[in-house]
């Protein structure tokens, strides 16, 4: 079976890391030295590798580290905290709307993370450890996790604002057709934007407000960030929705209006061939008596008529207004 544990690093305090591999992993994250563990949450052996290798775990945080479905949450547990978020999905043939969720166990000591999906925002990370710019500690940890996730965010929402922008001109230069679709897209992609970023607004404000011990000031201060960040992208979302209906309803105004119009100009012409209609259908009956049947000039004469009477209701209806 297939090692449930993605990759392992000890965290060193400097901003560096270090790989660890086989019993490294288990022993790491019980002793005082800051190590991170990911796990592939699909793996059918993870469940027991952490009741194994982390025994403290209380059942309840295993249970959630490990759910199918998941909302952006956070629970306090003693000096640790279960938080669960979500990015935008940038794997290759994906929808970003559709948001890989990430849970993590996170404590003074350890942090254990698992993911269904791959979230770049991990990678990211685990490169800078790499790298010797990454996390001290726990804390900076979930603040550079946060602020990496919302990075990949922006671009996305900005990118769903433009979208709007450009049905907004398309609408006012009068090229409608076909938007209507694109707009119920917009709008069902803000809406599960919005349903994943707005509860991590509460959880990053339970961060900031919590007082948890080891959760120092300047984590603070890059919390208070990302919450107004967090911020921004609910409110863009909220126009955007907001910008969508009224755009659809214009929409619907234009199109009622072109068919009022239309309904309008097919009135006036019925108005204006009725009588016509009724003259030639009166006189068209084949029985005897029909005035002029035996005078020659009498269709010519007729048709006379038939041109005064329209010339007639035209001026009536222009007096009146009509068109």
């Amino acid at each position: 079976m297939m090692d449930p544990v993605l990759f392992a690093v000890s965290v060193k305090g400097d901003g560096s890391g270090a790989y660890l591999t086989g019993t490294e992993i288990g022993r790491l994250l019980k002793d005082d030295q800051l190590a991170w563990a990911h796990l592939d949450a699909n793996n059918p052996a993870t469940k027991a590798w952490l009741e194994k290798e982390i025994t403290y775990l209380d059942e309840l945080v295993i249970n959630a580290l490990l759910a199918e479905e998941t909302r952006p949450r956070i629970l306090r547990l003693g000096d640790g905290i279960l938080l669960i978020l979500r990015g935008v999905n940038l794997n290759e043939n994906a929808s970003p709307e559709d948001m890989v969720s990430i849970r993590l166990w996170v404590d003074p000591h350890r942090i254990v993370s698992l993911q269904k999906r791959r979230l770049r925002a991990v990678g990211d990370i685990a490169e800078r450890l790499a790298k010797g710019a990454g996390p001290d500690n726990s804390c900076s940890f979930v603040a550079m996790l946060i602020n990496s996730l919302f990075a990949r965010m922006a671009p996305v929402v900005t990118s769903l604002g433009e979208e709007m922008d450009d049905i907004e001109e398309s609408v006012i230069d009068g090229s409608s057709d076909l938007l209507r679709e694109q707009i119920v897209s917009i709008r069902k992609k803000a809406i599960i934007f919005r349903r994943y970023m707005a509860p991590q607004q509460d959880l990053i404000k339970a961060l900031v407000d919590g007082e948890i011990d080891w959760i120092d000031a300047v984590t603070i201060r890059s919390l208070v960030e990302a919450q107004d960040d967090i911020t921004r992208f609910i409110e863009e979302l909220d126009s955007i929705r907001e910008r969508a209906q009224i755009v659809n309803d214009e929409i619907g105004n234009m199109s009622t209006e072109r068919l009022n119009r239309n309904m309008y100009a097919l009135s006036v012409g019925a108005a204006i061939f009725l009588p016509l209609g009724f003259l030639t259908g009166l006189l068209g009956i084949n029985i005897a008596g029909i005035p002029g049947a035996e005078n020659p000039w009498a269709f010519l004469i007729f048709c006379g008529l038939l041109i005064g009477l329209v010339a007639t209701q035209i001026i009536i209806f222009k007096k009146k207004g009509w068109f």
